[in-house]
């Protein structure tokens, strides 16, 4: 498949007010992401995923047994996990549905832990990568961290939210603080709406 970068779902400047910047937005989404999406695509070329499902190209090129990771894997993931966080984001503020807040009560004894273990897993994951809330295979939802570009595909989880520690991510709006963006993105940022639809 040909990777694509899609638009922003709201303009640059929309989120300015919760905490993350036009500038933030311009680096990350125009030229972080559109980079995974040009190298992507110039690596899948003549290859045998050319053609292949974007799920189907990150298990397959996965490699458990190297920390290192291919440049097809890194590209291709890094371009699923952003389209996913453009859409986690919101310009309004979005209160938790009962369903999805029922689930992580019931998981997590109460969204203020919840809170804490998401914002705990960011903080102390190890150079860049992400913190996620996943559906595990045995329906329980679970926090995680996964170093780099890899993600919950790579497990056979469902991501429903995700948290991208990379410093290109924050150090412009908040510098070396991770912990401060990570409660910031949880108070301010997330659609919990969507995160809600991918129960």
């Amino acid at each position: 498949m040909t990777l694509t970068l899609s638009d922003l779902p709201y303009s640059h400047d929309a989120l300015a007010s919760n905490g993350m910047s036009k500038e933030t937005l311009e680096y990350h989404h125009d030229i972080h992401h559109k980079a995974y999406v040009d190298n992507g695509n110039n690596l899948l070329k003549n290859t045998a995923w050319e053609n292949k499902k974007i799920e189907d190209i990150i298990v397959g090129t996965y490699d458990t047994n190297n920390i290192v990771q291919n440049g097809i894997f890194n590209n291709v993931s890094q371009h699923w996990n952003h389209e996913q966080f453009w859409q986690m984001l919101s310009p309004k503020k979005v209160n938790i549905p009962s369903e999805l807040e029922n689930e992580l009560i019931n998981s997590f004894e109460s969204i203020e832990k919840f809170k804490e273990q998401f914002s705990a897993a960011g903080a102390t994951q190890f150079g860049s990568g992400w913190c996620w809330l996943v559906k595990d295979k045995d329906n329980n939802l679970k926090i995680t961290k996964t170093e780099n570009g890899v993600n919950p595909i790579c497990f056979g989880q469902t991501a429903l939210l995700g948290c991208d520690v990379w410093e290109h991510s924050y150090y412009i709006d908040f510098r070396n603080k991770r912990p401060v963006y990570l409660s910031n993105f949880l108070e301010n940022l997330v659609n919990w709406e969507y995160v809600a639809s991918k129960l």
